[in-house]
């Protein structure tokens, strides 16, 4: 997983959600973001997706579910229609219901409206409505789109033995419930104590109650990253998050995101982002 390829999308509408829709462009490199992203295919001769190392060619009405730290494409696709709802990870992380549908889910990435016509039809009126909602000028809007996914997700859930026999190639199989929820507990502490001085994996092995080579290779097979590269990730993102605040210096936000040095900070931020601290602050302003 290249952090180069890493999708800036800084949910600057709203904290929760962002939508795009009516695009021309008929491709999109292979990258990957910390946040969810729903695609209701729209119409056209061809829409074809890659999601990690598989290929789908995807017809009118179908549901693309890409879940936060995964590796995808669009290939070639007519997007004009289509309609593509993101949703950051902070819902997912706020609520244990929401991350275990996830946990249970993350080897689905699409719900074909030839197999589950119903289904399909069913999300596919909950994505029109998240739509509609995000476009209007409620005040409350943010609210009621959170609602919204919610009962996608729990339509999800609702259907889980109609969906089980696409979950044969489960991920994650080694990974039980209880020790998931372990994880996302250690990851929970460390997003909420980023200057911390001792992040190590062999204290967070600790907290989990496991060994540190079990958590090294759970962590992974999780997160998709070693701990080392997804704790940098975490740390980029929250510096990213304290750019927008103009009374705070870089070594301040480097110290405030855990960063030692704001020469580790200024290396790790370029590695990421492709572009400086400073320049990323600027393009704020841009």
């Amino acid at each position: 997983m290249d952090p180069s390829q890493y999708e800036t999308f800084p949910f600057q509408t709203t904290h929760a959600f962002n939508l795009a829709t009516g695009s021309e462009e008929r491709t999109f490199p292979s990258h990957w973001h910390s946040f969810g992203e729903i695609i209701l295919v729209g119409p056209g001769e061809k829409n074809v997706y890659k999601i990690g190392q598989k290929i789908y060619n995807l017809v009118e009405g179908d549901i693309v579910l890409i879940w936060p730290m995964e590796i995808h494409e669009i290939v070639d696709a007519d997007r004009t229609c289509s309609i593509i709802l993101q949703f950051s990870n902070a819902i997912a992380d706020a609520v244990f219901d929401f991350k275990r549908i996830i946990h249970y889910y993350h080897n689905l990435h699409v719900i074909c409206i030839n197999n589950h016509r119903e289904l399909a039809l069913k999300l596919g009126e909950i994505a029109h409505k998240m739509r509609d909602t995000f476009r209007s000028n409620k005040n409350n809007k943010e609210i009621l789109c959170t609602k919204l996914l919610f009962d996608f997700m729990m339509l999800l859930d609702d259907h889980k033995q109609e969906l089980s026999g696409e979950l044969t190639d489960n991920y994650y199989t080694s990974v039980t419930d209880e020790l998931f929820f372990k994880m996302v507990k250690v990851t929970d502490y460390i997003k909420n104590n980023l200057t911390d001085d001792n992040l190590t994996q062999s204290e967070m092995a600790k907290k989990a109650g496991i060994s540190k080579d079990y958590f090294s290779r759970i962590f992974k097979e999780i997160t998709g990253l070693n701990y080392n590269k997804w704790l940098n990730l975490i740390r980029v993102e929250k510096a990213a998050e304290l750019m927008s605040n103009d009374g705070m210096s870089l070594t301040e936000i480097a110290m405030l995101s855990g960063f030692q040095s704001i020469s580790s900070f200024n290396r790790v931020f370029k590695e990421q982002k492709n572009m400086s601290p400073s320049e990323y602050r600027a393009s704020f302003s841009a």
